[in-house]
């Protein structure tokens, strides 16, 4: 009879990657807490839509047990897109095929939701924000939060984002700014209110650049349609140009000089959009970003291999947490699961971050490529 004691699993994010680890690792009997710094599942907007590719994201969702549940929730219609050039001509339309898979559309929000409700109740603990990983190497390791309190694990499973602080404990990587920003803009009853927007746009979504600024729309679910405006510009732009992000009316003058050469009709994304804009500059770890084997801790999604937003992000993150939750579940110790798993990932993702090297530039090419946007953790 094995009398070894189950590890004791942490996960650190809530985000689409760290639920699918802690499903996969429920659904082969492994014990599992997720640490969230959000006050509960509501506490503030999700972020846009994401495509879900048939070979990653959707493979992750299979052995979660989940993939037929979100095919009744996402848009296959979303796979449309369209690209124009500035002046609004249509160089390029894809219209997908009634039974097309390769790629549907879901809410960020929507896959959150479908997520926590297939894991037990109790799993997320919510309002716990992580303000460091303490401990040995070898374990156990010591979470220390923010509300003072301190948890113990076996294994720290960091899936914290850009910005996480589980990384610090194996790597001394940070982000850095790619020199390309976007800045989000919302659109709602877009039938009744944006008709022209929701022709232009379609069910999917539409980009447009001419080599210095760029646009990408994007259909989301409840009438919604969300916008990025890409510069190349100073991370801190706006305030360089004497403007705050509340001063909708000057970000909107000064966007509209920026697009003054562009199409009447794509300067209505600028000038006819409901409510402020969001900031949102791009950022990307270094390439590649590695680090020493560590028995106790490892990264997935963003955590691990940040990279521009053209569509891998997610999916990248969803398959990382599929791997890591099966290592876990056919090794014999965490420490071989660990490095099992990061064995595949880091090869992985070094080979995609290079394939996307300078692609935040891309963003901006006169061939805007199809992307989703990047989360926003």
């Amino acid at each position: 009879m094995n009398t070894t004691p189950a590890p004791r699993i942490a996960v650190i994010g809530a985000g689409p990657g760290g639920l699918t680890c802690a499903r996969i690792l429920q659904r082969h009997g492994i014990a599992v807490t997720v640490h969230d710094r959000d006050a509960g599942p509501d506490a503030r907007d999700q972020g846009g839509t994401l495509d879900l590719h048939a070979d990653d994201g959707q493979i992750a969702l299979r052995e979660a047990g989940l993939l037929e549940e979100f095919f009744r929730l996402a848009r296959p219609e979303g796979q449309e897109m369209r690209q124009l050039d500035p002046a609004g001509t249509v160089l390029f339309h894809h219209v997908p095929e009634p039974d097309e898979r390769f790629k549907p559309e879901i809410d960020r929000g929507r896959l959150r939701d479908l997520l926590l409700g297939s894991l037990r109740p109790g799993t997320v603990r919510w309002n716990h924000t992580l303000r460091s990983v303490g401990g040995p190497a070898e374990g156990p390791r010591q979470l220390h939060f923010t509300d003072g309190t301190t948890v113990e694990a076996d294994l720290v499973i960091g899936a914290d984002g850009a910005w996480s602080k589980v990384r610090r404990a194996v790597s001394p990587a940070t982000p850095q700014y790619s020199g390309v920003s976007f800045l989000e803009a919302w659109f709602h009853d877009v039938t009744t209110r944006h008709p022209d927007i929701a022709e232009l746009v379609g069910q999917g979504s539409a980009a447009a650049a001419d080599g210095d600024r760029g646009l990408f729309a994007q259909r989301n679910g409840g009438d919604h349609i969300r916008v990025y405006l890409i510069q190349r510009v100073p991370a801190d732009w706006i305030t360089a140009s004497g403007l705050s992000l509340q001063d909708t009316d000057g970000i909107r003058a000064h966007l509209l000089e920026r697009y003054r050469d562009w199409s009447p009709r794509l300067r209505r994304l600028i000038t006819d959009n409901d409510g402020p804009y969001v900031d949102r500059p791009i950022h990307a770890l270094p390439v590649p970003h590695t680090w020493e084997h560590d028995p106790t801790v490892t990264l997935l999604g963003d955590a691990a291999h940040l990279m521009p937003p053209l569509g891998v992000g997610v999916n990248l993150a969803l398959l990382d947490a599929c791997e890591l939750a099966l290592a876990l579940a056919r090794h014999d110790t965490v420490g071989e699961a660990v490095r099992a798993y990061e064995e595949t990932m880091l090869p992985r993702s070094t080979e995609t971050a290079r394939l996307l090297d300078g692609a935040a530039a891309e963003l901006l090419s006169t061939e805007l490529p199809d992307f989703a946007t990047a989360d926003h953790r």
